[in-house]
């Protein structure tokens, strides 16, 4: 059991992790590895129930994430109503189209053609649950938040590992600009929409892009 104890006059409680011999680490480090390399984004959904209980977990463990004087400004709203959905999916493609059509360069769009990408987005009403992340400017009290962009980042990185370890897919959305989600949601003015991620099954004969991630010697320096 955790024991408690002030410190300047705020509680604190006991903490230790577990701790595992090198050689299990090293073991679970290379397991979670190879998990987390089999994710991949997904565009092509199946129409499978998931139960709530399950997204309900997934945005939990988004929320055990770290955030600036652990203030926490994000809100998680989880969307399965078949006319919420598609009515996000009309006004996502109507920024789509606007985004391939005038506002993408054509470098942008060459770089996306390996991934098949277009200004159609069926998944949003095909996937069985939209989650779409709210940043919070501040909270609802008006109370100030440090570090939104930051904690909310390190949130949704938080909530694609989880829903991957459910073993459901997602894929992280972003149509700009996305205020058309706060009107269709009716979020209060402290809300800014963050991100956008459909979450369910693979559809059966779904296929993603045969491409690969950096090397290690890419993204990383040791000193």
């Amino acid at each position: 059991m955790s024991q408690k104890i002030l410190i300047n006059n705020f509680p604190y409680i006991s903490y230790a992790n577990k701790n595992f011999d090198a050689d299990t680490i090293l073991e679970k480090s290379r397991t979670f590895y190879e998990q987390m390399d089999a994710r991949r984004s997904v565009r092509e959904f199946s129409d499978k129930p998931v139960n709530q209980e399950v997204i309900e977990k997934i945005i939990q463990t988004a929320s055990t994430a770290p955030s600036g004087a652990h203030k926490q400004p994000w809100t998680f709203v989880a969307i399965q109503n078949p006319e919420i959905k598609s009515e996000i999916r009309k006004a996502a493609e109507k920024e789509e189209y606007e985004s391939y059509t005038n506002r993408m360069t054509d470098e942008w769009k060459g770089d996306l053609k390996p991934l098949g990408t277009d200004w159609q987005k069926p998944f949003l009403e095909i996937a069985p649950w939209l989650i779409v992340m709210f940043s919070q400017t501040t909270a609802p009290d008006k109370s100030k938040h440090y570090y939104v962009q930051e904690s909310c980042g390190i949130a949704a990185g938080f909530l694609i590992t989880a829903i991957h370890q459910a073993g459901l897919c997602t894929l992280t959305h972003t149509p700009s600009p996305m205020n058309f989600l706060k009107k269709i949601l009716n979020r209060p003015d402290n809300e800014r929409p963050y991100l956008l991620l459909p979450a369910g099954y693979a559809a059966d004969d779904c296929y993603v892009p045969d491409i690969q991630r950096k090397e290690l010697s890419e993204v990383s320096v040791f000193i």
